[in-house]
């Protein structure tokens, strides 16, 4: 069933579900702040669980020691397209009777895989937001598997609103400006053109400021026309895609082995990876050296647990200090990005003015 965001299908998802007020919801440390809020929204409790620093994904391990008998749910997420260890996370949710929810934002296989992804949950979340696997500009949908569960979720997407007119303008005018706004960045023109356009807000927010601070309406929308459009045309060349981030996941993987730096055991070379972490003592330092050149690798998933930086993470329920793998992620990454716009000459590019300022 699709909505107009990822957050608002898994808000419709949980709520669906009719669970006790103030249960728990076990998601990891470093994720997007969305996640919690629709948790908040839906009258739940996130509950952050540390990662795996070898996947930077949840470690089945770590959530078992956190579940309570006010567990009812287990998200994990497959972190910039590395795939996470659902059949251990299965076997868990199995024995204590929780539902798994796979958020696969990050990455959808293809004929060519990954094979883990989508086999093991009994429900998967899709986002098609601008920044995700595949884009429709916005958009999100849930997938179950109990029939039941599929009924009741129609009957809230036939009743939840549509977008005003005026925010779907809004989307649409998204990739037409950043058409023309790209090529023109390094003079400085491009980047004029996007302050003017949010400043007018004629573009409308990633994540906007209530939610930064803990907030999502419980108002269900349905996702536009026009944005189901464009992923359903992304959709159907996903394999075009995957191949182009695998090709880029290849080639970042052998320059870190040409040049001697550490890469996470989660990741290897057939891999469609949304982004691709490196890690470095002096993440922020190399990126604000590396932004003196026009070169901007702050992805939002930086310097933070809860993503991006400018959140208030106790807002989204979480302290300081309870996740500390993830955390030392967060200080630590270094992101090279693979979207379908950068080319291997870029990515070769970007290597070379990178190799100076890495320090591990």
């Amino acid at each position: 069933m699709s909505f107009s965001s990822g957050r608002q299908a898994l808000l419709a998802y949980l709520g669906s579900l009719h669970l006790p007020r103030g249960s728990e919801v076990i998601v990891q440390g470093y994720t997007c702040v969305v996640v919690p809020n629709a948790i908040h929204a839906a009258g739940l409790t996130p509950v952050y669980a540390d990662l795996d620093p070898q996947t930077l994904n949840l470690d089945p391990r770590e959530a078992e020691k956190l579940i309570t008998p006010r567990t009812r749910v287990i998200i994990c997420q497959h972190t910039f397209g590395i795939p996470a260890d659902t059949a251990s996370l299965r076997a868990l949710c199995d024995r204590h009777g929780l539902l798994l929810i796979e958020d696969c934002a990050h990455v959808l296989p293809d004929d060519a895989g990954p094979p883990a992804i989508g086999r093991c949950a009994d429900a998967l979340l899709v986002s098609f937001g601008r920044d995700k696997a595949i884009s429709g500009v916005a958009g999100g949908a849930i997938i179950v598997r109990d029939a039941g569960r599929a009924e009741a979720l129609g009957v809230l997407q036939r009743c939840a609103a549509a977008l005003p007119r005026r925010d779907i303008a809004r989307l649409l005018f998204y990739p037409l400006l950043y058409a023309i706004a790209r090529p023109l960045y390094g003079i400085g023109i491009g980047k004029a053109l996007l302050v003017a356009a949010r400043t007018l807000r004629l573009l409308p927010p990633i994540v906007t400021e209530d939610e930064k601070h803990g907030a999502m309406s419980p108002l269900l929308q349905r996702m536009p026309g026009p944005c189901a459009e464009i992923a359903l045309d992304q959709l159907r060349r996903l394999r075009r895609i995957n191949d182009h981030r695998r090709a880029l996941t290849r080639l970042y993987l052998q320059a870190c082995k040409d040049r001697g730096w550490k890469v996470i055991d989660g990741i290897t070379a057939d891999l469609p990876l949304q982004k691709c972490p490196l890690f470095v003592k002096n993440a922020d330092a190399v990126r604000a050296k590396l932004k003196r050149g026009n070169i901007h690798l702050d992805d939002g998933w930086t310097g933070c647990v809860v993503c991006p930086r400018s959140v208030d993470a106790s807002d989204a329920g979480y302290l300081g200090g309870i996740d500390p793998h993830a955390e030392n992620v967060a200080r630590s990454i270094l992101s090279l990005p693979t979207h379908p716009g950068m080319t291997e000459r870029r990515a070769h590019l970007l290597l070379d003015h990178l190799t100076p300022h890495v320090l591990q």
